[in-house]
């Protein structure tokens, strides 16, 4: 596989993975008045959304990918 299309399945990996965890983490908010159970599992979830973002921006990070913020 070449590097530029090896960073373009991982920037477009991120932005998917990116967009799940903001997805998950609002879920949170409109979760709140469904009990504790329920918002502590919907916060497992967003934290898992939220390392896979971080592994795959770490991935990136050391290819020298900058990622805007």
């Amino acid at each position: 596989m070449n590097q530029p299309i090896a960073h373009a399945e991982l920037i477009a990996s991120y932005k998917k993975v990116a967009a799940d965890a903001a997805k998950k983490a609002a879920l949170i908010l409109t979760s709140a008045s469904k009990g504790p159970g329920v918002i502590k599992s919907v916060s497992e979830t967003a934290a898992k959304a939220a390392r896979r973002r971080d592994v795959i921006a770490s991935k990136l990070a050391k290819l020298g990918v900058a990622l805007p913020q």
